[in-house]
């Protein structure tokens, strides 16, 4: 299981086809990641949840592919 301590602010965040899906804001709480809404085409935050996080290293790196993260993401201003 993934450790929340290993994400970190400013980290990219990829998708499971290794499509840039964003880039870490910072964590919301326990259990999602808050991408930074700089880094999103439609400019809103999105939240992913962490247990969709495969492993983590140099970037965050998702279970997902990047169609189903954007479509499953929840988004807020």
């Amino acid at each position: 299981m993934i450790s929340a301590e290993q994400i970190r602010e400013h980290m990219e965040v990829r998708a499971a086809d290794g499509t840039h899906v964003g880039t870490v804001d910072h964590l919301d709480g326990t259990t999602r990641i808050k991408l930074t809404k700089m880094d999103s085409e439609d400019g809103k935050h999105h939240l992913i949840p962490i247990d969709w996080v495969d492993h983590v290293d140099a970037h965050v790196h998702l279970s997902k592919n990047a169609r189903d993260v954007r479509m499953q993401w929840a988004t807020i201003n």
